[in-house]
C-alpha cells in the first residue's frame, strides 16, 4: 500500500511540473498591438472620476530616497547606485570648463552631478517586458523579434501612461497586531480577505493595490532590509488579478515576492504571473509607512515613471491624496 501510495504522489508531481512547465504568456483582450496590458482600464472616465473625490490637504510621497550604499538587488550581479560629482563651485574655478574666467567662476557657483543605476532601483515600476516565459514576454511578443540592442521595440517602460486610479492600501501587520511581517513570510490570499475586511474597505476593479509589509522601516539598513524579506505569494497575487480586478500590484519590499520560490520550473513564479501572463505591472520599493501611521486605506494614486525608451523598469514618484 505504502508503494502504490509513493507511486501515486510521484506520479502526481510529474503532471503537477508538466503544468508548470506549459505555463505560458497571457494575449491581451485589447488587441494584437497592445503593449500595456492592464493599464488600459485607464480611461478618461475613470480618471475624471477619481480626481473628483479628491479632498485635498495631506499628500503622502511614497517613493525612497537614493543615496550610495541604498538596498539593491545584487543576486544577478548588477550594478549597485552611483552618484558623482562632474562639477563643483572650488573645480569650476581650477578647471575653468567654460572658459569664462576665474573671476566669473568665483562667483558663479556651479555644481553638476551624473548618476548610474540599475533600473530596478528605489521606488520603481516594472515594465510588462522585465519578465517572460519562453522567450516571450505579454501579448506574445517574442526577444527574438522585438529586443535590440538598443532595449525592446515594444512594451518598454516608456508606454506606461500617466496612472491616475484608485489606490487602496493593504496593511497585513497592522491587522495581525505586529509591526512588521517576520523575514520569509509569503502573504496568502486569506491574508488579503481578512486584512481588507478588517480595514472596512473593499477592492475595485482597476485598483492600485499596495501590499504593506513593516519591511520598509529598515530601508536605511541595507543589510537588514534585504535579509529574506517577507513578500507575496502566488495564491494572493492570483486573487487580486482575477477576483478583485487589480490593475497594478505593489508592495514595500525589493523581492516582491517571497522566496524560496514555489514553482521548481520558474524562480520568479509571482513576476512572471503578474507581468507575463495577466498584463499587470508591479511597483517595488514603494514606502508605505505614512498611510499605515495615519491609516488611509484608500486614495487617488497619482504617478508616472521616468520614460527610459526600451526599458523593462524605471524610477517612478508616486503621490497618494487621500479621498
Amino acid at each position: 500500500m505504502f508503494k502504490k501510495t509513493m507511486l501515486l504522489i510521484a506520479a502526481l508531481l510529474i503532471v503537477a511540473n508538466s503544468v508548470a512547465q506549459q505555463r505560458s504568456v497571457g494575449i491581451s483582450p485589447w488587441g494584437a498591438e497592445d503593449e500595456i496590458g492592464r493599464l488600459n482600464l485607464i480611461t478618461p472616465e475613470s480618471t475624471s472620476a477619481i480626481l473628483s473625490r479628491i479632498s485635498g490637504g495631506k499628500v503622502y510621497d511614497l517613493s525612497v530616497d537614493y543615496f550610495i550604499g541604498m538596498p539593491s538587488w545584487q543576486a544577478a550581479g548588477d550594478p549597485h547606485y552611483r552618484i558623482w560629482m562632474t562639477h563643483t563651485p572650488r573645480g569650476s574655478v581650477i578647471d575653468d570648463p567654460l572658459n569664462v574666467g576665474k573671476s566669473v567662476n568665483k562667483h558663479v557657483s556651479y555644481t553638476g552631478a551624473a548618476v548610474s543605476m540599475y533600473t530596478h532601483m528605489g521606488t520603481h515600476i516594472d515594465a510588462l517586458n522585465h519578465f517572460g516565459l519562453n522567450g516571450e514576454i505579454w501579448n506574445g511578443y517574442r526577444a527574438d523579434e522585438y529586443l535590440g540592442d538598443q532595449g525592446w521595440q515594444v512594451a518598454g517602460v516608456e508606454n506606461i501612461p500617466p496612472i491616475i486610479a484608485r489606490g487602496v492600501l493593504i496593511d497585513i501587520p497592522a491587522a495581525k497586531g505586529i509591526d512588521m511581517l517576520p523575514a520569509g513570510y509569503r502573504v496568502t490570499r486569506q491574508d488579503i480577505i481578512e486584512t481588507v475586511a478588517s480595514q472596512q474597505i473593499e477592492l475595485h476593479p482597476g485598483d492600485v493595490v499596495l501590499i504593506r509589509t513593516g519591511r520598509m522601516q529598515d530601508y536605511q539598513n541595507t543589510q537588514k532590509y534585504m535579509s529574506n524579506p517577507p513578500g507575496m505569494g502566488l495564491d494572493a497575487a492570483q486573487y487580486l488579478v482575477e477576483v478583485a480586478g487589480a490593475m497594478i500590484v505593489g508592495a514595500d519590499n525589493l523581492s516582491f515576492e517571497a522566496f524560496p520560490a514555489e514553482l521548481e520550473t520558474d524562480y520568479v513564479p509571482v513576476h512572471t504571473y503578474l507581468l507575463s501572463q495577466q498584463g499587470s505591472p508591479i511597483i517595488e520599493l514603494i514606502d508605505l509607512e505614512g498611510l499605515s501611521q495615519d491609516r488611509v486605506f484608500e486614495f487617488a494614486f497619482i504617478g508616472g515613471p521616468i520614460k527610459f525608451k526600451g526599458a523593462d523598469a524605471a524610477p517612478i514618484r508616486p503621490l497618494a491624496i487621500p479621498f
